[in-house]
């Protein structure tokens, strides 16, 4: 017999709860490990990941004066876009971007030190030549937060901070709750109170397709197998953003982004520091899988997904809550990001080689049970109709690019990039 709309429904909405009831519990759980972890009853003083926490400079006049002058709009339809995590590798893209075509700007970081921060200063200053103020400042700080959006009614905010990397996660775990969960937590909560509230666009990752074995990655596919703490926290962030739609009316649009690379990227990443050690004579780690096995990564040029964040800016509604209180329903949307043609790292490395005419010292190694996954590979259908997202960057063409960076930045370039 078939089943009436009403039982259907309601059949439907009991699974709804039910994955809510598992997520808010993993939610509930991360938080207490993080808080109960230390013996300390002040975890701020006992936890380094939470230095960033520290007083900052900022407010009066002449502070407030920056911030206008930074996020006024410049172009006729242009929109006002407040950019978390802008001094790092993607936010420093996006912002340029943003404000290379008329929109106003402005962004915060707390400038932490999971990796070299004079990185992120190179960044900061880049950002300043091209009129973009950086307020030091943590997504924690929810006054901080508040003081931003009193001073401008910003119409979107780019929300790219966050703790990154998989393997980091096994050393500091509580960075990860810290950053991804309690700091979306924080700005969700400032923005849904904001009137008018923003329209949010947020960087999810590839990472919460976990231990899923069917390719290529679409977002309809099962992510309830996270294979680290980073998506863990990843995931849990998705369903907290899906919460905060449904209550409050944010327009929110997650961005699923696949091995992001390119100039002024991350030290941490496999790209990054191969080409490091490659100039120095040392030896890299590449990793297979079990029986041999190839690990292959999606990887994608920054000024591709750079396209994909502004598509998702542009596309987004207008949020229908007002002072904390929903109107109607809110767009809610989750795209994945990527280049759609994974390749071996042993391909990737090769290139490398080219490009710096130098041999690499290859050390092959098992691939250790710390998170890392054997592959990535974008189904971008959704981000193609939706989006017009079109990746048109080849891993050969960006690299080249990354490589002529690397040698300008370290100015002690061994070899020039062909």
């Amino acid at each position: 017999m078939e089943k009436s709309p009403l039982v259907h429904n309601r059949l439907r909405w009991h699974s709804s709860l039910a994955k809510l009831t598992v997520w808010s519990f993993l939610f509930l759980g991360l938080i207490l490990i993080f808080f109960f972890r230390s013996p300390s009853s002040n975890p701020l003083q006992q936890d380094p990941s939470r230095r960033s926490l520290r007083t900052y400079n900022w407010g009066g006049p002449a502070w407030e004066k920056r911030v206008r002058s930074s996020a006024s709009v410049r172009s006729r339809n242009g929109i006002s876009v407040l950019v978390t995590g802008a001094a790092g590798f993607v936010g420093t893209h996006v912002s340029t971007a943003l404000k290379r075509r008329g929109d106003g700007v402005l962004g915060l970081d707390n400038f932490n030190d999971y990796y070299d921060p004079s990185l992120k200063r190179a960044r900061q200053a880049l950002l300043e030549r091209s009129g973009v103020f950086i307020v030091e400042g943590d997504i924690n700080d929810s006054a901080l937060l508040r003081k931003i959006l009193e001073v401008v009614a910003f119409s979107h905010v780019m929300h790219l901070a966050a703790q990154a990397g998989v393997r980091y996660a096994m050393e500091n775990p509580s960075s990860y709750v810290h950053s991804n969960i309690a700091g979306l937590v924080s700005l969700l909560e400032v923005c849904k109170s904001a009137n008018p509230q923003p329209a949010i666009v947020w960087a999810s990752s590839s990472s919460v397709y976990g231990l899923n074995t069917k390719v290529p990655f679409s977002e309809r596919d099962r992510t309830d197998h996270p294979a680290s703490l980073y998506a863990a926290t990843k995931k849990a962030g998705e369903e907290i953003a899906h919460t905060y739609n449904h209550i409050y009316g944010l327009s929110l649009t997650g961005l699923r982004f696949f091995t992001v690379y390119g100039p002024w990227g991350r030290p941490d990443m496999a790209y990054f520091f191969f080409t490091r050690d490659i100039l120095k004579g040392k030896s890299i780690q590449i990793f297979e899988a079990a029986n041999h096995g190839t690990v292959a990564r999606d990887f994608t040029y920054i000024d591709d997904i750079v396209k994909g964040c502004l598509a998702a800016l542009d596309t987004a509604e207008k949020s229908t809550g007002s002072g904390g209180k929903k109107k109607g329903p809110a767009q809610l949307r989750v795209y994945n990001l990527g280049n759609t043609s994974p390749v071996p790292v042993s391909g990737l490395v090769s290139i490398l080689e080219r490009l710096l005419k130098v041999n690499a010292k290859r050390d092959i190694m098992k691939l250790p049970r710390n998170g890392d996954v054997q592959f990535t590979h974008a189904n971008i259908s959704l981000a193609q109709r939706d989006l017009g997202y079109k990746p048109s960057t080849d891993l050969q063409t960006g690299l080249k690019k990354f490589v002529r960076w690397y040698l300008s930045y370290y100015s002690g370039g061994e070899k020039a990039a062909s």
